[in-house]
């Protein structure tokens, strides 16, 4: 009789035992494997932006361990679609009354990917007002490009070529193209990435993760180019 008991009372046990613990283990420190839903979080220094302790999840975005990320500075390992306005809406957070801010931001994993994430800031105060430090959330988001604009093939080679210094009479001739036809697509890429000239534009599909890192000449990701 007793041996009936057993199978009715060990599943129910370990069922519990199986969903108990993930949903434990996601609360803490996150799931061992990224996943477009996970949401990390790390401790910055308010003065300075820089790590001072994060979860072994939000560390290991970055192909780092939790130990190896502290110290680091949060601006260093993040960009923003927008240069300079991530570092704005930090340094609003701390000398305004705001208290959190949301922004879609890229950064580059331990084998030197790009990926998309969202990150919210939390400001940390002291009951007089005076800010203690920054929490910030990060949730890495599903899309495959790394927030820069898609670009077409063509248009890819045309941002490749400015971005090893050819000339438009150069791009012209390499890609069998009147010069009026290059300058008309490097016209279209400079209002849709809004910069004011070539330079910029190179500046911003760089901070973008656009291009292949480590490459010269330099090269679009594929991910980038329908």
């Amino acid at each position: 009789m007793a041996t009936k008991s057993y199978p009715d009372a060990s599943p129910s046990k370990k069922r519990t035992a199986a969903t108990a613990v993930p949903a434990r283990r996601h609360l803490i420190t996150a799931q061992d494997h990224v996943t477009p839903a996970a949401t990390c979080t790390a401790h910055l220094s308010p003065q300075d932006l820089v790590v001072t302790a994060a979860e072994p999840e939000f560390a290991r975005q970055f192909g780092l361990s939790a130990d190896e990320i502290c110290g680091r500075g949060l601006l260093e390992l993040l960009r923003s679609r927008t240069p300079g306005h991530l570092r704005e809406q930090f340094a609003a957070l701390s000398s305004g009354p705001g208290r959190r801010f949301k922004q879609k931001v890229t950064g580059r994993d331990g084998d030197g990917r790009s990926f998309h994430a969202d990150i919210t800031a939390i400001a940390v105060r002291q009951p007089s007002g005076e800010m203690a430090g920054v929490v910030v959330l990060l949730r890495r988001t599903a899309e495959a490009v790394t927030g820069g604009p898609v670009l077409s093939a063509l248009d890819a080679q045309v941002l490749e070529g400015v971005a090893s210094g050819e000339s438009t009479v150069q791009l012209a001739s390499r890609l069998y193209l009147s010069r009026q036809g290059i300058e008309y697509r490097v016209g279209q890429m400079l209002r849709r990435f809004d910069a004011p000239n070539r330079p910029a534009l190179v500046a911003r599909a760089h901070a973008l993760g656009m291009f292949a890192a480590g490459q010269w000449p330099p090269r679009v990701l594929p991910e980038c180019v329908r």
